[in-house]
């Protein structure tokens, strides 16, 4: 479903739903179900069981995924979300932003 325009480790922009316009890291990638985990994006509150660690139980806020096509590659040149182009560089292909020259793969 993915076709690899957003990796790990990428900066992104939330394009659309309650998040939209903050930017975040990807932490990891869910490519069969098309969705993608950004640090401190799309938060929810999880319950924890009483356990040693902790005797009363807890509630805990953690990142849950969110539809990679809600988000888009973060230029820090743009300084906004951008498209990404794919060129050739040597015998690889890199992503690059698609206003600017910028090359997100080094």
């Amino acid at each position: 479903m993915s076709s690899g325009r957003i990796k790990k480790n990428d900066v992104v922009i939330a394009v659309s739903g309650a998040n939209a316009g903050k930017t975040g890291r990807v932490l990891y990638l869910l490519p069969g179900k098309g969705r993608a985990v950004v640090e401190g994006l799309n938060l929810i509150k999880k319950t924890l069981r009483k356990s040693q660690d902790n005797p009363k139980g807890a509630i805990v806020e953690k990142e849950g995924s969110m539809a990679q096509s809600n988000l888009m590659l973060y230029c820090p040149d743009c300084k906004r979300g951008v498209r990404i182009r794919r060129i050739l560089d040597g015998e690889r292909r890199v992503r690059k932003c698609g206003r600017c020259t910028r090359v997100f793969d080094s």
